[in-house]
C-alpha cells in the first residue's frame, strides 16, 4: 500500500509540472534575424505539394522555420529542412498539449523570432480555442501585417486564415445539413475576430474540396456572412493535393497536378446582381440563394507543377488558366452550372477588399458589435487617438497606454466611424 500511495503520488507530482507544449527541433538553435518577404500559403489537407512549401521556404530567406500544431509530430522539420532543397537556419515543430501553451515565453518566443509560420492540419476547434485573444493570436498577426513575413496552413491550419472561418465548434458539417438549415448547431462561423491577414479580410476558406464534396457548406457558409450583418463574402477553397499562394501583391498562384489530375483552386464571389445577400437565410428553413442563378460566380483555376495560373484578389476578376461556373441555391437544394470560358455578365471588382495595409494600428472586430479592440505597437504609445462619427463628431479620446486595449462600442449608433492617431486614419463601421 505503502509503494501505490507513492507512484500514485509522484504520478500527480508528474502531471502538475508537466510541460504544455513539445518542441522538435532540426537546425541550428541560434536565433537568426533575416529579412522574410511576405506571403500566405493555403493548403488543401492531404499530401503537400513541394512546389509550394518550396516557396513558402524561399520567402524565410535563410531564416527559422516554424510549425504549429497540436497534434501530430515531427513530420514537416526534415521534409522542410532538408528534403526540398531550400537552406533555412533552422525547422522547429512545437505541439500545443493545452491551452496553457499560449502563454509559456518560449513559445512566445518562438512565434516572434520566426521567419516563416506553417500551421498543421487538425482540429481548428482546437487551435481557435488554444490561441484566439492570446498572445500568439496578437504575434500570428503581427507576423504578417507587421514583421511582412510568411505564413501557411493546411486543412484545419487553413480553416482559420480566412477573416470568416468555420470554427468547428461542435464538430464538422457536411453540406446537405448546411443547406438544409444555415443556422444548424454544426454551423459555426467566427467573424473577423481571430487573424486577419491582407487579402483574405472578407474570405472564408474550405479545405478537402473533393473529398467529401464542400461546395454545397461553402455556400452555406457564405450565405450566413451576408444574413450575419457584413457587407461582403468571398470564398477560397481547395481541392486536397492543391495549394495556393498568395504573393505581396495580391497574386494567388495554383499549384497541383493538373491536367493528369483533376486539381483546382476555386474563388467564389458574387454575381452581376444588385443584390447579393440570399432571397432566404433563416434558421429551421433550407437556404434559397438563387438570385437569377448567378449567387455566386466560381473562378476554377487549374492547379498545375508550375503554379503559374492565377487569380488576382486586388480585384477577384482578373485570372489566367481556368473557367468559370455559376452556382445557386434554391430551397436547399445547390446548382453548380459550368461556363465555358468566362463570366456570361460583365463583371466588376469587387469593392471593400482588404488592400495590403501596412498600418501599426490593427482593428477588429469589423464590423464592431459590443467592443472594438485596438492593437498597435509599442513605438504609438503615448500618442493621442481619438474616433469620430462622419460628422466630424467626437465620440471616444484617449492616450495610447497600451498594445491592446479594448472600447466599449455597445452603446453607439450603427454606422461608420474614424479611428485617428496623428497621421493615420482608419475606417470602422458599428453593426448591432
Amino acid at each position: 500500500m505503502k509503494t501505490t500511495t507513492t507512484f500514485i503520488f509522484l504520478f500527480c507530482l508528474n502531471l502538475a509540472f508537466a510541460q504544455s507544449y513539445t518542441s522538435f527541433f532540426t537546425g541550428d538553435t541560434t536565433d537568426v534575424s533575416t529579412d522574410p518577404q511576405f506571403g500566405i500559403l493555403l493548403a488543401g489537407g492531404a499530401t503537400d505539394n513541394d512546389n509550394a512549401m518550396t516557396w513558402f521556404l524561399n520567402r524565410a530567406n535563410g531564416g527559422d522555420v516554424l510549425i504549429i500544431r497540436a497534434s501530430g509530430a515531427d513530420g514537416y522539420n526534415d521534409y522542410l529542412f532538408s528534403d526540398l532543397g531550400v537552406t533555412v537556419n533552422s525547422v522547429e515543430t512545437i505541439r500545443f498539449e493545452d491551452a496553457s501553451a499560449s502563454q509559456d515565453p518560449y513559445v512566445l518566443q518562438q512565434i516572434a523570432n520566426a521567419e516563416a509560420i506553417f500551421i498543421a492540419g487538425g482540429d481548428q476547434a482546437v487551435y481557435v480555442d488554444y490561441w484566439k485573444d492570446t498572445e500568439v493570436e496578437t504575434l500570428l498577426n503581427a507576423h504578417v501585417n507587421i514583421k511582412q513575413a510568411t505564413v501557411g496552413g493546411t486543412s484545419a491550419g487553413m480553416a482559420i486564415l480566412g477573416g470568416h472561418y468555420f470554427s468547428a465548434d461542435n464538430g464538422t458539417v457536411y453540406s446537405d445539413p448546411a443547406l438544409a438549415d444555415p443556422f444548424n448547431a454544426q454551423m459555426t462561423i467566427g467573424h473577423q475576430d481571430f487573424l486577419m491577414l491582407p487579402f483574405l479580410h472578407d474570405v472564408i476558406t474550405d479545405t478537402h474540396y473533393d473529398d467529401p464534396d464542400r461546395r454545397g457548406r461553402h455556400l452555406a457558409f457564405l450565405s450566413r456572412i451576408y444574413a450575419d450583418g457584413y457587407p461582403m463574402a468571398l470564398g477560397i477553397a481547395c481541392n486536397e493535393y492543391v495549394a495556393t499562394v498568395i504573393d505581396e501583391n495580391g497574386v494567388a498562384w495554383a499549384y497541383g497536378e493538373w491536367p493528369e489530375y483533376e486539381e483546382y483552386v476555386y474563388f467564389l464571389r458574387h454575381g452581376c446582381q444588385d443584390e447579393l445577400i440570399p432571397e432566404n437565410c433563416e434558421s429551421g428553413q433550407p437556404l434559397t440563394w438563387n438570385q437569377n442563378e448567378q449567387a455566386i460566380l466560381a473562378c476554377r483555376i487549374n492547379a498545375t507543377l508550375d503554379g503559374t495560373n492565377l487569380f488576382s484578389l486586388t480585384d477577384w476578376m482578373t485570372w489566367n488558366g481556368g473557367d468559370w461556373q455559376e452556382w445557386w441555391v434554391q430551397d436547399g437544394t445547390p446548382t453548380f452550372d459550368e461556363v465555358s470560358f468566362g463570366p456570361t455578365c460583365p463583371l466588376q471588382p469587387v469593392t471593400n477588399v482588404d488592400d495590403l495595409k501596412r498600418s501599426s494600428f490593427n482593428l477588429m472586430p469589423s464590423p464592431a458589435d459590443d467592443f472594438l479592440l485596438v492593437r498597435t505597437l509599442a513605438d504609438e504609445l503615448n500618442k493621442a487617438w481619438s474616433i469620430t462619427d462622419i460628422h466630424g463628431n467626437s465620440i471616444a479620446a484617449g492616450v495610447l497606454k497600451d498594445t491592446s486595449f479594448r472600447i466599449d462600442t455597445s452603446d453607439w449608433a450603427a454606422g461608420t466611424y474614424f479611428f485617428k492617431s496623428n497621421d493615420v486614419v482608419q475606417r470602422l463601421i458599428v453593426v448591432h
